[in-house]
């Protein structure tokens, strides 16, 4: 069994989603509306990305230009 070590994972980070999406990631099928799970997932993704995205920038090393 493999440990994945997630630095910050303890954060929090705050995704809006409608009751539907919040539904839908639970299990709840809406046969008619495949559309609101993907939405749901979506949004998870999109704030997943920008919080990594800022991880990164914030322990990015400072560029050369700058020292001068």
């Amino acid at each position: 069994m493999t440990t994945t070590k997630i630095p910050h994972g303890e954060n929090t980070i705050t995704v809006e989603l409608t009751v539907k999406e919040l539904m839908a990631l639970t299990g709840v099928r809406f046969h008619n509306n495949h559309s609101v799970e993907i939405s749901a997932r979506k949004k998870l993704n999109e704030v997943l990305f920008e919080a990594y995205e800022r991880e990164q920038k914030e322990n990015a090393p400072i560029p050369y230009q700058m020292l001068l």
